[in-house]
């Protein structure tokens, strides 16, 4: 199945460790979206957002990875799925259920997410203004 990652799975390091079957297959832009940090793990979400777009990557991922990120995200209850269509092909991603404040995200996540975007390289500038929004 395909998941596309925005947040702290785009570590390349991270993503492989947690999700042995995972292969990076490209990077995408998620157009409607934004991205925001949010709830009591001040962890990535995206919400819907006109003439916005959340950069990512998309990863060919397998059953069991996909039963280690239910783990991980803590589904169903702080994260949903959402699912989009690529090219024909259903896409699924993760979108906090509760939509709290903005909170800054811990330095030791965001440098995850940091490398990530390197490790996927992605354009830093929607972390930037995601981070800066208060």
């Amino acid at each position: 199945m395909l998941y596309f990652a925005y947040g702290s799975n785009l570590n390349l390091f991270q993503m492989k460790r947690r999700c042995k079957d995972s292969v990076f297959l490209k990077k995408y832009e998620l157009k409607g979206y934004k991205l925001n940090f949010r709830s009591k793990y001040r962890a990535a979400d995206i919400e819907k957002s006109k003439n916005s777009l959340v950069p990512g990557a998309i990863f060919e991922i397998s059953k069991s990875d996909e039963k280690k990120l239910d783990v991980y995200e803590d589904f169903p209850i702080l994260y949903k799925k959402l699912y989009f269509t690529y090219y024909n092909k259903r896409v699924m991603t993760y979108i906090m259920v509760k939509k709290t404040e903005f909170r800054y995200p811990t330095e030791r996540y965001l440098n995850v997410v940091k490398q990530g975007y390197k490790d996927c390289k992605l354009d830093n500038k929607f972390l930037i203004k995601a981070l800066n929004q208060f």
